[in-house]
C-alpha cells in the first residue's frame, strides 16, 4: 500500500480557518496566547483579533498586547499581515504602524502553507524573550488609542 509519487491532501481555505478558529477558542496552551475572529458576521474568515500576555522577566512582562490578523483569501498559501494595536519595541515591527515587518519576522519571510495563526502569535512571544527584544524600552502602557484602525470606522447620522 506505499503511494507513489508525493500526493498530499490540500485543506480548503475556509476549512482550515475554521480548524483555526476552534482550537482558538478551546484556548492555547499556558492561556498567554489567544486569537479569535474579529467579526461573526465576516463570512470570509479574514479579520482576526489575537492576544500576547507578555513572557515573564523581559520587559513584556505583565503586559497585554492586542494585534490584528488579516487572512487574505489566498491564506494560507500566503501569510496573514501582522499589525500590533498595542504600541511595542520590537525588532520585528514597524514603529510607526505596529506592521510586523516579513522581512524581520522569519516565519513570516518564510511561509509555509502549514504554519497557523497561533504559530505566529506563539513566535512573536519567544522573539519577546530574544537578547535584543528582553531588554528594549518599552512605550508607555495606555497609549493604544494613537493606533486605530481606519477601516472599520462606520459613520452614523441621524435626522432630527
Amino acid at each position: 500500500m506505499g503511494s507513489e509519487g508525493s500526493s498530499r491532501v490540500v485543506v480548503p481555505r475556509n476549512f482550515r480557518l475554521l480548524e483555526e478558529l476552534e482550537r482558538g477558542e478551546k484556548g492555547i496552551g499556558d492561556g498567554t496566547v489567544s486569537y479569535g475572529m474579529d467579526d461573526a458576521d465576516d463570512v470570509y474568515m479574514q479579520s482576526w483579533t489575537g492576544t500576547i500576555i507578555g513572557p515573564p522577566n523581559t520587559v513584556h512582562e505583565g503586559r497585554i498586547y492586542q494585534l490584528k490578523l488579516f487572512c487574505g483569501k489566498d491564506y494560507p498559501d500566503n501569510p496573514p499581515s501582522v499589525r500590533f494595536q498595542t504600541r511595542i519595541n520590537m525588532s520585528c515591527v514597524n514603529q510607526e504602524t505596529g506592521m510586523v515587518e516579513p522581512s524581520l519576522f522569519p516565519m513570516l519571510a518564510n511561509w509555509q502553507r502549514e504554519h497557523t495563526m497561533e504559530d505566529i502569535l506563539v513566535q512573536l512571544k519567544k522573539d519577546m524573550m530574544s537578547p535584543q527584544n528582553r531588554k528594549l524600552a518599552q512605550p508607555p502602557e495606555g497609549n493604544e488609542d494613537a493606533r486605530v484602525d481606519h477601516k472599520g470606522i462606520v459613520l452614523r447620522c441621524c435626522i432630527l
